[in-house]
């Protein structure tokens, strides 16, 4: 299963999680989250990374200029986007983009179905909080194009392997506070996830 650990704010916890076979580490460019990083620090830290690693930012309420300019300057592969958009902002990025779709009821598991998406659980705050959807309803979806993310950690992510996800995405349920990792709760999270 791949593995994306979000909220990385420096290069301990970043090469911990490498180490421990993470796929894809997620910064986050949301200044009113407690796990922002500027895109400085974000460039600091991706600079010390293999290449092989995926490194993705997690977008806001910004235009397609900022999000072309962030990657560029952060060294992001991947432009991550918590909010609605439409067809025309999507064109303009220059940069390869994972959608997210912030669920509130079974319905919207399916939007944007037929390509790669983040589910998450649908909170004011845009994610972060821990807070779990009712798996239940991904069980007539189609899992192996989704990244689910929302209230995981190293105690229920072996219980939703049955359900066939091409990935998980986790930040809340790895920290010993907000921004900081935990590094026995990030290895046991990607040795089960990966298991």
């Amino acid at each position: 299963m791949w593995v994306k650990i979000c909220g990385i704010t420096n290069v301990d916890d970043a090469l911990y999680a490498l180490s421990c076979g993470a796929n894809a580490l997620g910064f986050v460019f949301y200044p009113k989250s407690p796990r922002y990083i500027t895109p400085q620090n974000a460039q600091k830290i991706a600079k010390q990374l293999p290449l092989h690693v995926k490194k993705i930012g997690l977008f806001v309420e910004v235009t397609p200029d900022e999000i072309n300019l962030t990657c560029k300057l952060a060294k992001m592969d991947i432009a991550q986007i918590h909010f609605e958009v439409d067809d025309a902002f999507l064109r303009a990025l220059k940069v390869p983009y994972l959608r997210v779709v912030r669920a509130k009821e079974e319905t919207d598991v399916e939007k944007y179905s037929g390509t790669l998406r983040l589910v998450d659980a649908f909170v004011e705050s845009f994610g972060g909080e821990g807070k779990r959807l009712d798996l239940s309803w991904f069980t007539k979806s189609d899992n192996n194009n989704i990244i689910l993310a929302g209230g995981l950690n190293p105690d229920n992510i072996v219980g939703l392997k049955a359900l066939g996800f091409y990935g998980v995405d986790v930040s809340s349920g790895v920290e010993k506070s907000k921004g900081i990792k935990d590094h026995e709760k990030m290895k046991a999270f990607i040795q089960r996830a990966k298991a």
